[in-house]
């Protein structure tokens, strides 16, 4: 299930990204690292959405899919869209160019994930963080938006490239949360289905 939500249409930087996902899912292999004691487990289904509007989450999107998950994509969920949702997924990643698109500055965004987690707080509705972007999409906005939202985060999937400095074992460590690295994007697909048990 896939429904986009936002103002405007997709750039094409964000189509370029599905189509190389979705090809490299059919060349590759998952071979994610996990680097845990032990792997939580979710509940489907997810809602899945942006904080800090990059293009990865389309990839998130695109991955869920592939893992054949029962999601929503929308990239400026509110609270009211998270009733009926058992897992929340964070796309960590700031771009100025997608906030633009968005019709949003950074203080709207995070004020907008800001109230989605104290939603999520308030209904026990679970966070998993991604950063798919790797060392290409770290930078001071989105590592403001890292250090502000992933301590509320029960997991985080990361590139292992984004975290060469440590902020994402740093904060993990911190706050008692499951970090999986995995080599690239792609590679998330395998934990990805494996934290989600079948549906009956």
């Amino acid at each position: 299930m896939l429904r986009m939500k936002g103002t405007g249409k997709m750039k094409d930087y964000n189509k370029i990204a599905i189509i190389f996902v979705a090809v490299s899912l059919c060349l590759s292999g998952a071979d994610g690292t996990v680097e845990a004691a032990e792997t939580a487990q979710f509940e489907q289904p997810l809602l899945i959405t942006s904080a800090g509007q990059s293009a990865e989450v389309q990839l998130a999107a695109v991955l869920a899919k592939r893992a054949t998950l029962d999601y929503t994509l929308s990239k400026l969920a509110t609270s009211q869209e998270l009733h009926g949702n058992k897992t929340l997924v964070l796309s960590l990643g700031a771009s100025l160019k997608g906030l633009g698109a968005a019709g949003l500055d950074v203080a709207q965004e995070k004020g907008r994930v800001e109230e989605l987690l104290a939603a999520a707080r308030k209904l026990e509705v679970p966070v998993i963080c991604m950063h798919l972007g790797g060392e290409a999409r770290r930078g001071q906005l989105t590592d403001d938006f890292i250090s502000t939202f992933l301590p509320h985060a029960k997991m985080a999937i990361v590139v292992k490239s984004g975290n060469k400095d440590g902020l994402f074992s740093t904060l993990c460590e911190q706050n008692n949360i499951t970090l999986i690295e995995v080599e690239r994007a792609v590679d998330a697909l395998q934990p990805l289905g494996e934290i989600f048990p079948p549906e009956k």
